[in-house]
């Protein structure tokens, strides 16, 4: 085992800990029984009534064994729609830690949001409805003005990225999960890779400029980081970038689902993920524990991903490079989440 795995390993027991025994609250039973006394204890006063064989040595009663512990459970998921905001950060330092600073002094920090992604769950959980927001569009920030949505992130933190996206769409967010370059790097190696399907095929523009061929292939951290963020291969640039970066989730979720059917293996999951991911805070390890679970039923093959309506591009005010939000697409998009008709839009746009 190499260092950095006996380093996750050990930093993500302490998490495990703490999680099983807020688990341990609405976990059925004690997984414990109560014995009676032993089977050769006798109560104070009590005479023999009978007097061993000299032919036999007295047999010694088997001492009581305890029950094993019962495995732990999961409380499942009420059966409710969720929408879930996915922030990949591009900071290459600690996104949570920039992040934290920019919401207690309210400075701007060195990070912008490289992917955004609004996951809609709906309340029968047979598959997932992924929303990519393009990082460019020319948008009102609540508080700051007209920017390009990334800004968001840089001026104002998670909660106002919320905002922004809760602006945009008119519609809820009830969580959201942040993810920077490092922890993309080392959740995807921890999980062994993943395989993707890369439609068009290229080499990225950065990095160790990976080539990445026609077919499945098997991406490592480093490799998948390229995959998701390359833009400057492609013709219609970001548009592809996040095309890719739907394909990922979607393969994600096939390699997750093969580990989330039991409890005990979700919490395997959370245990080293929750070192990584920056998550709102009324969505504790327990809170993403039963999530996870309850995504086991998930088709990622039936999972729907598309991308939020767009006029093109176009040049802001002050000469920025933007895309242009298509506000009258974007309203039924979000028609479609207030009156969960998500199925019917995407029949209708053939998404």
């Amino acid at each position: 085992m190499d260092r950095r795995r006996r380093l996750w390993l050990s930093a993500g027991l302490a998490v495990l800990l703490a999680l099983v025994v807020v688990l341990a609250a609405v976990i059925a039973g004690s997984g414990r029984t109560s014995s009676g006394p032993s089977p050769s204890s006798a109560s104070a006063g009590a005479t023999a009534t009978r007097t061993p064989s000299p032919t036999r040595s007295p047999t010694k009663s088997p001492a009581p064994t305890a029950a094993a512990p019962a495995p732990p459970t999961i409380p499942e998921l009420s059966a409710t729609p969720m929408n879930i905001l996915v922030i990949g950060s591009d900071s290459r330092a600690n996104a949570r830690d920039q992040n934290n600073q920019t919401v207690t002094t309210g400075q701007s920090s060195d990070q912008r949001s490289d992917c955004l992604m609004l996951i809609h769950v709906p309340a029968d959980r047979h598959k997932v409805y992924g929303i990519s927001i393009m990082r460019d569009n020319w948008v009102d920030i609540p508080g700051y003005g007209a920017s390009k949505i990334n800004a968001s992130l840089e001026v104002g933190g998670i909660p106002l990225v919320v905002r922004t996206v809760e602006t945009l769409l008119g519609t809820h967010i009830d969580h959201t999960v942040m993810l920077d370059f490092q922890g993309f790097k080392v959740l995807t190696d921890a999980l062994g890779g993943i395989d993707v399907n890369v439609t068009l095929p290229f080499t990225a523009s950065f990095d160790t400029h990976h080539t990445f061929v026609a077919g499945v292939n098997h991406l490592d951290g480093e490799a998948a980081l390229e995959f998701v963020r390359e833009r400057y291969s492609f013709v219609d640039g970001d548009y592809q970038r996040v095309r890719n970066q739907q394909t990922f989730l979607r393969a994600l979720l096939s390699k997750l689902r093969g580990g989330i059917q039991t409890p005990a293996a979700v919490l395997g999951l959370v245990k080293f993920a929750t070192n990584y991911l920056t998550v709102d805070q009324g969505y504790d390890p327990a809170a993403v524990a039963i999530l996870a679970y309850a995504l086991r039923t998930v088709d990622p093959g039936a999972s729907v991903f598309f991308t939020l309506p767009t006029a093109g591009t176009g040049t802001s005010p002050d000469g920025q490079s933007i895309v242009v939000p298509d506000y009258a697409g974007i309203g039924e998009v979000s028609a479609a989440l207030r009156d969960d008709t998500l199925p019917e839009y995407v029949a209708a746009h053939g998404c």
